[in-house]
């Protein structure tokens, strides 16, 4: 892995980001809380947990160890949310922005927030990190769809002939 891929590993997370907080912006206050037969309850719960995981990731990748969440309440709207969100998107895009090839082969250590200690490869973690938002927009997409409002392909071949890259 190096510096251009995971550039554009995180081009791709922002571009799926976007196609679902642009199809979240249809549906209605209601709809955004109402209960879906899905692992985080409601759209607002899933959002909620993607939006918190690059989050703390990015803060871990910096040297913080946060030791309280995100919670759904932290957003009682959907605007609330999609502001924060793109708060967050500019931070992580200037932390990937300054990455170097040494930096992303190299450790850090952070401490989850029960307390253990890890360390792992940055690279790695930033991989799973774009692996872990496709999951959660999946679910997000799929309460979406089945509110008539469906994202469309988010998958990252979509992205990469959007752009060109393949």
């Amino acid at each position: 892995m190096n510096t251009k891929d995971i550039q554009l590993l995180y081009k791709y997370n922002s571009w799926a980001n976007v196609k679902i907080l642009d199809a979240t912006a249809n549906i209605t206050e209601e709809q955004f809380t109402a209960p879906a037969d899905h692992p985080h309850n409601d759209l607002r719960h899933a959002l909620t947990h993607a939006l918190f995981a690059e989050w703390l990731w990015r803060k871990r990748w910096t040297g913080d160890s946060p030791k309280t969440p995100f919670l759904s309440e932290d957003f009682p709207t959907f605007a609330a949310l999609r502001s924060r969100w793109a708060e967050e998107e500019n931070a992580l895009n200037d932390f990937v922005s300054s990455l170097t090839d040494e930096k992303l082969h190299s450790t850090f250590q952070y401490k989850t927030m029960k307390g253990e200690t890890h360390e792992n490869i940055l690279w790695q973690v930033m991989a799973h990190v774009v692996n872990h938002g496709t999951q959660h927009r999946s679910e997000a997409a799929a309460i979406l769809t089945e509110l008539g409002y469906s994202p469309g392909d988010i998958d990252l071949i979509v992205f990469l002939r959007e752009q060109s890259h393949v």
